[in-house]
């Protein structure tokens, strides 16, 4: 394998590289919680300079593509004739990456995709001073055939093909590149000029005669009575995904990871080989504490790269563009400082298809974007089991955007191992506008385990809608044997509006032995819709409130536990949460400690108290 070692001493320096420019972790005892949000506003709204010349990609050799019709998937569950390249189309790979280079080598400036339709088979990788700009009527195509995608990377892994340095769910890891990538660069922007300059990952449309897709790839769903989500696309038991035992992964860690026990062998493995499985191999590499170039997945493997993803990078601009049916995730940056994405329509139905995941950055602005997905539209990470080097992620504000489908409008997790604080929402819609068919699992979500671990403090939201209201039904996640949570009764995977689950989906860890720790919550003035059910009767929600603590009897490590302690200092104001189909019930709580409801309605009762359990 031939690995590049100034990336290999890049990726050992950034968690020390460039002054922190955190805020003091202050929030709590702040008189304005708010100011701080402002202060995180005004540092990273100051615009990025670029020189002022323009790189066309037709200087480069860059050709527009003729379109076909193809049947392909467009959500988990539906298909239909898309737009795509017609067979032998050009690829312009060359012709970005040599106008991108131009412009760095130049001194920066703008690379100019026209109108047109372009295909790309082959990452857009984006270096520093240099902004990439799409132009209206731009529709970037992007090669659906995950061989594209192994190789151009730096890092020669064989077989596997030429990776790229990438997080999977918050594991590091030698992947396939993701469609658009950069490593390690100052001052980058992609924007576009409106909505319809367009990156389309083409994530359902099949690769092979068999009918699969990037998506297949994500195999049997966990969730229990999803909605619109139930199957995956062209997924058929035995088939191969990031869910079925690998041949390819080595049979015992022992093999790997030499240094372990064996009591730590047994507890990273678990019982069976499920953990031989893509998903939950690479986990198990960072448990065992098996080295980045030892981690190598590509060609052979099933862990599909996020569309955007970004690592190590400061000023950054994503603005303006519409990105549609990725791969995996929408957008990943991880271990960024000042980044601001702006008036982005992330669309995409797919599995995982998450629209904005910021992973151990710091001062981050999301505003004015449109998120309508297969997964979370935001998802907040910091790491996952040993891979927490680069802290947490903090000084986060979210503000003037719009969520229709997905599982949580605004989410925390469940990656969080490094921690996440100084979180600020404001003046949301989460308009689920798909109600009927694909709606919003749950608006304001975190989600952790006594795996992922982790602690959430200083999280604020307020000024907020539900016009729709989000899912009526409850969807679940199974329990662990023995756990005081029986399957099938907590409703923490869909049809609360605020959700907090510190016992997400357990039983897909085989470690647990890091309890998380979740304070000083505070939610105000959020109003919610009732739509009408299927029965006929009104309502805006299962329930309004669902609140799991840790679970102790998960815990599997040595003695003696650490503590278990429960959720505390949640504060929810002046909000209506409409009327749930639960009226019995309208709220759940476990392992939780001062709740307080001030002026909240849900139903015709208005409550203010404070509540334990």
């Amino acid at each position: 394998m031939t690995f590049n070692h100034q990336r290999r001493n890049l990726m050992k320096a950034l968690p020390a590289a460039g002054v922190s420019l955190s805020l003091p972790a202050m929030a709590a005892t702040a008189p304005d919680p708010w100011l701080q949000a402002q202060a995180i506003i005004d540092h990273v709204s100051k615009p990025l300079k670029f020189r002022k010349e323009d790189f066309n990609i037709t200087r480069f050799g860059a050709k527009p593509c003729k379109l076909a019709k193809a049947k392909a998937w467009i959500s988990h569950e539906e298909q239909e004739d898309i737009s795509t390249p017609a067979a032998g189309s050009f690829d312009n790979y060359a012709a970005i990456k040599a106008a991108i280079k131009a412009c760095h080598d130049a001194g920066g400036g703008r690379v100019i995709i026209p109108a047109g339709d372009w295909f790309v088979a082959g990452p857009m990788v984006l270096l520093s001073n240099v902004h990439v700009h799409l132009a209206k009527n731009a529709h970037v195509y992007f090669s659906h055939n995950p061989a594209d995608y192994a190789r151009y990377g730096d890092i020669d892994c064989g077989k596997h093909g030429k990776l790229t340095i990438s997080r999977w769910q918050s594991n590091d890891c030698l992947n396939y590149s993701p469609m658009v990538y950069a490593y390690g660069q100052n001052n980058i922007a992609l924007t576009g000029e409106d909505w319809t300059a367009t990156l389309d990952g083409q994530g359902g449309l099949p690769f092979n005669d068999q009918g699969d897709c990037w998506w297949t790839w994500k195999g049997k769903q966990k969730t229990i009575n999803s909605i619109g989500q139930g199957t995956t696309p062209n997924f058929k038991a035995g088939k191969m995904s990031e869910n079925t035992v690998n041949p390819l992964n080595a049979e015992s860690l022992s093999t790997v990871a030499p240094a372990l026990t064996e009591a730590e062998r047994i507890l990273i493995q678990g019982e069976g080989d499920r953990w031989r499985a893509d998903a939950q191999y690479l986990p198990a590499l960072s448990e065992a504490g098996v080295p980045l170039s030892k981690r190598v997945f590509g060609v052979g493997h099933y862990l599909r790269p996020p569309m955007i993803q970004i690592i190590g990078c400061t000023n950054v601009l994503l603005e303006g563009y519409h990105v549609i049916q990725t791969p995996f995730w929408m957008h990943h940056p991880v271990h960024c400082r000042n980044l601001v994405i702006r008036n982005v329509h992330a669309h995409s139905h797919g599995p995982n298809s998450d629209g904005f995941d910021p992973e151990a950055c710091d001062h981050v602005l999301v505003e004015g974007c449109t998120f309508d997905t297969g997964d979370d539209c935001i998802a907040i990470k910091a790491g996952k089991d040993l891979d927490t080097q680069y802290g947490p992620s903090q000084n986060i504000v979210i503000q003037n955007c719009i969520m229709h489908s997905g599982h949580g409008g605004v989410t925390l997790g469940s990656e969080m191992a490094g921690g996440i604080q100084n979180v600020f929402a404001q003046k949301l819609v989460f308009e689920n506008a798909n109600w009927k068919t694909n709606p919003l699992n749950t608006a304001i979500r975190m989600k952790t385990n006594l795996n992922r671990g982790g602690y959430l403090r200083n999280f604020y939201v307020r000024d907020c809608t539900v016009p729709n209201g989000v899912q009526t039904s409850p969807s679940f996640y199974a329990s662990l044997p023995g756990s005081p949570i029986q399957s099938k009764t907590v409703a923490t995977a869909a049809g609360a509006i605020v959700t907090f689950d510190c016992d997400y989906t357990p039983i897909s860890d085989n470690v647990r032995t890091r309890p998380p720790v979740v304070s000083n919550i505070q939610i105000s003035n959020i109003k919610t819709g009732n739509v009408k059910t299927k029965d006929g009767k009104l309502a805006s929600c299962y329930q309004a409130i669902v609140i799991l603590g840790p679970v102790a009897s998960d815990y599997n490590g040595a003695g003696p536990m650490p503590p278990v302690v429960p959720v505390t200092d949640v504060t929810i104001t002046d909000c209506d949460f409409g009327t749930p189909v639960n009226t019995a019930a309208p709220w759940f709580l476990y392992n939780v400690k001062g709740l307080t409801l001030k002026n909240v309605t849900i139903g015709d009762k208005v409550h203010n108290t404070t509540l334990s359990a």
